[in-house]
This record gives C-alpha cells, sequence and structure tokens, in this order.
C-alpha cells in the first residue's frame, strides 16, 4: 500500500505508480482508498488530480478511470480492429489524447482465436517493447443495441434517423466517421438520456436500392451473412469426401425435386411406385445427407447451431451451411449422384403408413421440376409427348413442360399415392388456414418487377403431404428406438387466448364454446360457417391464427396441434435447419448407419439446443416478414397519392392499421383525420366507433385509402380517407350500444381528436 506523505496526500508521482501498477481501472475513489484519504483529503485529492491532467500528467478512461497521458489504461475496453492470419490487433475504443490510437496485440487463451472484426473486449494492458500488448479478461456485448438509420444533415448538425418504425427519436450524431447525408449507417448510441447521440459504427449504402432492404434486416437482427474462413476451409475438404460402397444404390430411380421456381437449394427429393402385392405404394423421401459432411464438433457444425437455420429474403439467402454444401454438394441437382438419407415408407391404400425404414443411399435426380412445371404436366398429362431417354438421369432438359416419360414413370404415381395420404389427412382434420404467402419477384439488378401472393397448387400439398409422412415416420422410427428426439412441437391454445377468440367472434354472431374439447377441426368449424365468400373470412382466419400458440423444438413428446399428429419431428431440411440435423444425426445412431451419430452430450443437452434454435427461428421469421414490408413499401412509392383498395387489419384507440389487398405492407390511419366528430374505441369489437353518426372503422373491413406515404427504409406505409369518404354503418353483430354505453362496452381514445377533413 503507498504511503501517504506528511501532507496527507500522495504525490502526483505516488498517484502514477499506483495507476501502472493497478490490476483494476483506477478512479478517484480507488486513489483515495489506496491512500486512505476521507473528508477534506477527498477534495484536496480531486483538485490535485485536476492539475495532474491540466499538466499533461494524466488523462481520463472511459469511467472516470485515469491512466498516465499518452499511454493507454492498465485494464481499458479495446475494439478489434484486424484478425490477420490468426493475430489480432485491437484499438482502444475511446481515445482521446492528440496522437493516433495504438495498435496492441491481443493475446488470448487457448491455441485458437475465438475474437472476430469490431469485436468488443475488456483488456488488461502492458508495455512490450515499444508497444503495448492485450490479455483479453472477457469478450463483451455492443455497448448498446446498435441502431440503424439515414444520416441526415441539418445546418452544420448531422442526425441519424432509425429505419426502426417503432423508433421516432432522431439521435445527434457525435461520430460522423466518413458517412454521408442520406447514407444508411449501423450506428452506437453512446451516453445517457436526454443527451443520447450516436457514433457511427458501419456504413451500408444507399438505404433506397432494393439489395439494401434484406442487409437491413440482417443488420438489425445480428444474421451472421459471413462465414469464418476456418468453415469455408473445412466445407471445400468435406465436399470431396468420397461415398463410400455401403450406400444403397438408389440412383435407377426416377426420384425427382419439386420445388419453388425461385428455390435457392434442393434437399429434398421423392419417389413412389404402386406395390406388386397391391396394398398401397411404396414410396422414398430422400433429404440430402448433411450428417455425413457435417459432423458434430466440427467448425461447420458450430456455425450451423450459432445460426440455427437459413434465412430466405428475395434477393439473397443467408445460410445456415456455406454454399460449398447448401448450393452445391448437399443440393439433390438433376443429373447429379447425391449421397441422401432415406426414408422408405409403405403407405396403405387409406394412406396410413404402415412401415418405414431409414438408410443412407446413393441418388441421382431424375429432375428438379417447378411446382408449376409439375401442376401443368399433370393437368394436362394426356396431351403430354414421350421423350426417349436412357435413364433417369440422362433425362432431356426441362423447358417448360415436363417430358412425358418422367410424367408416367414419376409423376403419376407420385399423385396416385398422394391422393391415399390426401384422403388420410382428411381424416384427422388437421388445421386448415388459407393464408397467402406473399412473393417478391426481382430482375437482374435487384429492381422488383412485382409483389403478389403465390398461388397454391396441389403440386405443393402433395409435396407437403409426403415431408409431413417422413418427418412423422422419423419421429416414430426414434421413439421405438427409445432414442432421443428433437420434436416439431405445436400444443393446443390456452385458455386465455380462446376466451379472447370467443369475445371476437361474438361481435360476428358467432358462437363459440369454451367447455368443448378443442380440436384443430373445431377452428376449421368456424372458419366454414363464415362462408367461402364473406368479406370477413380472410379477417377471422388470421384472428385463429393468433389464438394458436408458436410452434417450438422440444425433447417433449407434446405432439403438434395443427396437424393433429401425436409424434412430429423435422426430418426433410437438414440445409437450412439445424433440428433437421439432430434428428438425422439420432437416426444414424439409433439404426447403425455410421459416422456422424449423435454425441451424448448433445442428447443431454436437447432442452438447452431446442429453445436455442426455437428463438433464431423467430429471428429469422421476424427479419423475412419485415424485409417483405420494405420491398412492398419500395414497389409502392411511386404510387403515392393513388387509392388503392385495402383491409383494416387492426384498431387502435389512435387509429388504424391497413393493409393493400393482395400486397401487404401495415399502414396508419391516424384517429384525427377521420371525421369531424369524437371517435370511441371499442376494444372488444377492435373498432372505432364515431359517437354521432355511428360511423364505424373495424378489423377486416375492406376500404379505399389514400396513400400518403411510403418508406422503404422502414417498411411503413402512411393512408388517409380519400376526400368526401366515410366509413360504413356497424358490421353484422355489432350493436350501437355497445359503443355508446359507457366504460364497461367502449372507451374512448387516449387523445380525443376533432377530427379533420
Amino acid at each position: 500500500m503507498p504511503r501517504k506523505p506528511p501532507s496527507g496526500l500522495p504525490t502526483p508521482k505516488q498517484i502514477l505508480d499506483f495507476i501502472e501498477s493497478s490490476g483494476q481501472p483506477a478512479g478517484k475513489r480507488e486513489i483515495a482508498r489506496a491512500f486512505k484519504l476521507s473528508g477534506h483529503d477527498k477534495i484536496m485529492l480531486k483538485a490535485l488530480l485536476k492539475d495532474m491532467a491540466d499538466e499533461g500528467l494524466i488523462d481520463s478512461a472511459p469511467g472516470r478511470a485515469f491512466h498516465k497521458a499518452g499511454g493507454v489504461p492498465r485494464v481499458t475496453v479495446l475494439r478489434v480492429v484486424s484478425v490477420d492470419d490468426g493475430q489480432v490487433w485491437a484499438q482502444p475504443e475511446s481515445w482521446h489524447a492528440h496522437t493516433p490510437p495504438p495498435r496492441l496485440r491481443v493475446i488470448e487463451r487457448g491455441r485458437r482465436s475465438a475474437l472476430a472484426l469490431n469485436d468488443r473486449i475488456l483488456a488488461r494492458t502492458e508495455e512490450a517493447g515499444k508497444g503495448h500488448v492485450a490479455h483479453v479478461m472477457k469478450k463483451l456485448a455492443r455497448s448498446a443495441e446498435l441502431v440503424l438509420g439515414v444520416v441526415r444533415k441539418e445546418g452544420d448538425r448531422f442526425y441519424l434517423t432509425p429505419v426502426d418504425k417503432k423508433e421516432r427519436r432522431e439521435l445527434p450524431i457525435s461520430d460522423l466517421k466518413d458517412a454521408q447525408p442520406g447514407d444508411l449507417v449501423l450506428a452506437e448510441p453512446s451516453g445517457r438520456p436526454p443527451r443520447v447521440t450516436a457514433r457511427v459504427d458501419a456504413i451500408l449504402g444507399d438505404p433506397f436500392a432494393p439489395r439494401s432492404f434484406s442487409l437491413i434486416a440482417i443488420h438489425k437482427y445480428g444474421l451472421r451473412d459471413e462465414f469464418r474462413t476456418e468453415a469455408i476451409v473445412e466445407a471445400k475438404h468435406v465436399a470431396h469426401q468420397r461415398l463410400g460402397d455401403d450406400r444403397e444404390d438408389l440412383t435407377h430411380l426416377p426420384i425427382v425435386a419439386i420445388d419453388p421456381e425461385d428455390a435457392r437449394d434442393h434437399d429434398d427429393a421423392i419417389w413412389a411406385s404402386l406395390r406388386d402385392d397391391g396394398d398401397g405404394w411404396d414410396a422414398i423421401v430422400a433429404i440430402a445427407d448433411v450428417s455425413f459432411y457435417v459432423r458434430p464438433g466440427s467448425e461447420l457444425d458450430r456455425e450451423a447451431r450459432a445460426r440455427g437455420n437459413s434465412v430466405y429474403f428475395p434477393d439473397r439467402v443467408v445460410p445456415m451451411l456455406p454454399h460449398e454444401l447448401s448450393s452445391d454438394i448437399c443440393s439433390l441437382k438433376q443429373g447429379e449422384v447425391r449421397a441422401a438419407m432415406t426414408c422408405k415408407l409403405h403407405v396403405g391404400r387409406d394412406g396410413a403408413l404402415k412401415s418405414w425404414q431409414f438408410s443412407r443411399a446413393k441418388i441421382c435426380v431424375a429432375a428438379n421440376i417447378a411446382y408449376e412445371d409439375a401442376q401443368a404436366a399433370m393437368d394436362a398429362a394426356g396431351e403430354q409427348v414421350i421423350e426417349n431417354a436412357s435413364s433417369p438421369c440422362s433425362m432431356p432438359p426441362l423447358e417448360g413442360r415436363v417430358p412425358g416419360e418422367l410424367v408416367d414413370k414419376a409423376l403419376k404415381p407420385l399423385w396416385a399415392c398422394w391422393r391415399a395420404l390426401l384422403a388420410a389427412r382428411n381424416k384427422r382434420e388437421p388445421l386448415e388456414l388459407d393464408l397467402p404467402e406473399r412473393r417478391v419477384v426481382l430482375d437482374e439488378k435487384g429492381r422488383i418487377m412485382s409483389v403478389a401472393p403465390r398461388e397454391r397448387l396441389d403440386a405443393h400439398r402433395l409435396v407437403e403431404d409426403f415431408m409431413i409422412a417422413a418427418n412423422v415416420a422419423a419421429a416414430k422410427a426414434l421413439e421405438r428406438k427409445k432414442a432421443p428426439v428433437m420434436y416439431r412441437v405445436h400444443e393446443a391454445p390456452g385458455r386465455e387466448k380462446l376466451v379472447a377468440l370467443k369475445d371476437y367472434l361474438a361481435t360476428f354472431d358467432l358462437e363459440f364454446a369454451l367447455g368443448q374439447v378443442i380440436r384443430p377441426a373445431t377452428f376449421n368449424r368456424i372458419i366454414e360457417r363464415i362462408g367461402e365468400d364473406h368479406p370477413a373470412r380472410p379477417e377471422i382466419m388470421e384472428q385463429v391464427l393468433r389464438t394458436q400458440m408458436q410452434a417450438r423444438y422440444s425433447p417433449e413428446p407434446l405432439g403438434h396441434f395443427g396437424l393433429a399428429l401425436p409424434s412430429y419431428a423435422h426430418f426433410t431440411s437438414p440445409i437450412r435447419r439445424y433440428a433437421d440435423l439432430l434428428v438425422h444425426r439420432a437416426l444414424v445412431s439409433s439404426t447403425k448407419l455410421g459416422e456422424g451419430g449423435l454425441p451424448p452430450a448433445d442428447a443431454e443437452a436437447f432442452v438447452e439446443i431446442g429453445e436455442k434454435i426455437s428463438i433464431l427461428e423467430r429471428r429469422a421469421m421476424e427479419a423475412e416478414r419485415e424485409t417483405i414490408d420494405r420491398y412492398v413499401a419500395a414497389f409502392l412509392a411511386d404510387k403515392v397519392g393513388q387509392i388503392l383498395r385495402c383491409r383494416i387489419t387492426g384498431v387502435q384507440p389512435f387509429g388504424f392499421f391497413a393493409t393493400v389487398e393482395d400486397l401487404g405492407g401495415d399502414g396508419l390511419v391516424p384517429a384525427a383525420i377521420l371525421g369531424n366528430e369524437y371517435f370511441r374505441y371499442d376494444e372488444a369489437a377492435r373498432a372505432l366507433v364515431g359517437e354521432e353518426t355511428g360511423e364505424t372503422y373495424h378489423v377486416g373491413q375492406h376500404l379505399e385509402l389514400k396513400l400518403t406515404e411510403a418508406n422503404p427504409a422502414s417498411g411503413a406505409l402512411r393512408f388517409e380517407l380519400p376526400e368526401g369518404k366515410f366509413a360504413a354503418p356497424p358490421r353484422m353483430g355489432q350493436r350501437r350500444d355497445r359503443v355508446r354505453g359507457g366504460p364497461k362496452r367502449g372507451r374512448p381514445a387516449n387523445i380525443r381528436h376533432r377530427g379533420r377533413r
């Protein structure tokens, strides 16, 4: 412990010696404690430290700690600025001296570096020769969530306008770097409210360029869009593995892969044939054998688990596995021999699964067929011209129409088997919600050509039902072996959600009994009662969807409510879902199919792994949905001022949200512009009702709105009523007294506006 001089205060040299020798940040409190100062001496110490700073003897570090002027704090936060051949270099995150910030050589425990560019670390520093080295104490999270925004200049100052439509405040920019007004940037907030500023971390480019929309989501959600060099090297190495002679050879079968026209990878293929004994069909669902290439504990495995799943955007995919695997050696391409994990099924004439068997095999896909082409070929099967081909793997190139030989040998047996599977599906009555998926079509330069719902064909249902059959077989096969199963769990809705649905359906005069046993068919009956042509049908289906629990991954056998199945696992997409890879490994281990099985440590960690990959899946879904919204806003940007057909999707006291029909993308209509009267918010009916006229705006209502704003960077839309247009009277089942009968029935908006036309 340093000794105080007779005056009671330490000398400047003693303070400098203490700061340099301290194993932790040394601020005024630590210095006072070290020299046992109290009372008036603490006040004198503050003045002494200020004098030392003015004389250039010390500088202050973050957190009000001190270090020798021109030097590096003994313990400080560094940011990684270079990773070169395994050697990591970092600089102080905060540097206030007039000289350039020093570069420190980072020393980590262990042989391999786990640090990447822009990582933050807390480090203990020391001088080494003419420079400094940093010993990593721990890796730090970003000091705050990074904010995506657009740089705006006002006078001599720069501001960050966040692209998140939920974030309404702008932040002054304290460190612009090389960003220019209009640039899309990633910035780190610093300071404390109300004096929060932003420091530019990365410049992403033009926020209104179509390819920036997915980039916004990648950075907002922290998606890993680049693979470590070690993973890419490993992928290139394992891609050249020999398949071996112990695989079953199925290359003679006309197996086909039916996928979306814009598919980025092909991880499943199917085949079926009528059994000789007339007892149904033999079918094969062949899935890329990813477990053969991605072994537990490998660099590829670590990357895949950290990502959890692939994320698909209109202009790009952020894959779970490097390109060398996901879109090459593990992609089931026409005419290429590939390693596959096969699920052999005996499908009875009633569509029931009578038996199943899993094996590793070699396959050769006869053709990659788009859903639309497969459907067109079956619709016009009698008109097909049979092409000559020596073997399935030398089928002529597909140019729009499927060769007749392939229709006869592959598609017709698949359709026949599927009709049996469909009958079994209809018998168990899974949840049937016809909610269309939006498809964004881009040209070669990434410009938007169209945004439209995807057409739902029998070809889609066929592939889906074969995949469901294989997933059921995988779960049951593992259960019989008493092996670990990563189930796809979808639990029945809870009572709270059912009560909310009951109140909601009552606004349509539809009864819903809470005491009944809830099955998927219960919800199907509701949708059937409303009728196919009723304008509220999409709204009711969306509300039924909101009533459902969120599907997740778990080793608990809780069943899949939506599919009406007691045992269900994901087996069919190991290229893009880590859960499927775990199921493959469990099958390899339990059925003794060779190397690449499930390690005991992973089996014991299935609860934690399931929770993690469920979170990653939800993150991916949000990123994909927000990106589609941005593309929709960009598509509508040149339609600002036009009248569009819309549907109300949500009502709040401050206004209602509407979506453009057949396109999507929510936009706000503020309550302030709804008309010359007070509007009361009816929570049960999810409606805004005018007190004088009874004008009503409710969820599901179709109306025409004027588009006043479309912001591609945030995906936000804004609407207003066309001049002179007002809403319809109350909908069926909604009584006027419900919204005018006092606080229990209706309540006023948070701010009651005298509307403007």
